[in-house]
């Protein structure tokens, strides 16, 4: 890593810490779509029969139809998760590049000789890197919590291979992305709300994964895991093509003066 990209890095970091309101969205949100996601996996079990959503205990399972239910619930927090590093790569990327131009912050940096590639590349990691952190974090929360709750026999079904393969893989992939859009939004819009309007396209899909995984539309076996993580990948090196393209850093510093 380049000391300019460090350099990037450490100044974005700098301005998060000292700012209370970024510490607590870092840390509320995450905390609260975990306790969401146990929260749910409690209540449905206690209030709707398993047979009138058709739910079965899987073939080879020795549990009851409320576990199967549950499990089938608690299956869905491996994409569930993936909303953690999409809004908080959103929400700093967005806020990130959009304050700076409001702060004239950005101005002094674009005149220096760091290259587009580099800026961009360390504002991705400034969001990706901590988004992914706490991603894992609230996975191994959320394991805990499952075991507290007297659910651990159904650890061993909800840590799978595709589990696994969306916390090391997926995840980070959707941070950046979500990252790379909101940047591409920030670049061109004059407040944050209208960068934020691109960046949060990448929720959409996430719910889209979680709705035809309940309703058994498609089954992610790791291999189509592993495929989605490499689609999602190939859509980070093209939008990272597009942001650089697209971050004019000479017609920003003539229009924001």
């Amino acid at each position: 890593m380049s000391v300019r990209i460090r350099n990037v890095l450490r100044k974005e970091w700098a301005v998060m810490v000292r700012s209370p309101s970024s510490l607590l969205f870092l840390v509320g949100i995450p905390l609260l779509l975990t306790g969401q996601a146990i929260f749910l996996s409690w209540v449905i079990p206690r209030f709707v029969s398993p047979g009138s959503l058709g739910v079965q205990t899987p073939p080879g399972e020795e549990i009851s139809d409320i576990d199967a239910l549950r499990l089938l619930i608690l299956s869905q927090f491996r994409f569930f998760i993936l909303l953690i590093p999409a809004m908080i790569a959103n929400t700093f990327a967005t806020m990130s590049i959009v304050e700076e131009k409001l702060t004239r912050t950005l101005e002094p940096l674009l005149a220096t000789p760091v290259r587009t590639w580099e800026l961009l590349f360390g504002k991705v990691l400034f969001g990706a890197i901590p988004a992914v952190l706490i991603t894992w974090g609230c996975a191994g929360l959320f394991v805990l919590l499952v075991g507290a709750l007297g659910w651990g026999h159904l650890i061993g079904s909800v840590v799978s291979t595709s589990w696994f393969l969306v916390l090391f893989l997926l995840a980070p992939a959707v941070s950046i992305l979500s990252f790379l859009l909101g940047v591409i939004g920030s670049s061109r819009a004059a407040d944050a709300k209208s960068a934020q309007n691109l960046a949060i396209l990448i929720v959409l899909p996430i719910f889209a994964l979680i709705a035809v995984q309940v309703t058994g539309l498609v089954c992610f076996t790791p291999l189509l895991t592993l495929l989605l993580s490499f689609g999602m990948a190939a859509a980070d090196g093209g939008l990272v093509l597009l942001a650089v393209r697209l971050f004019d850093r000479e017609s920003i510093v003539v229009r924001w003066r």
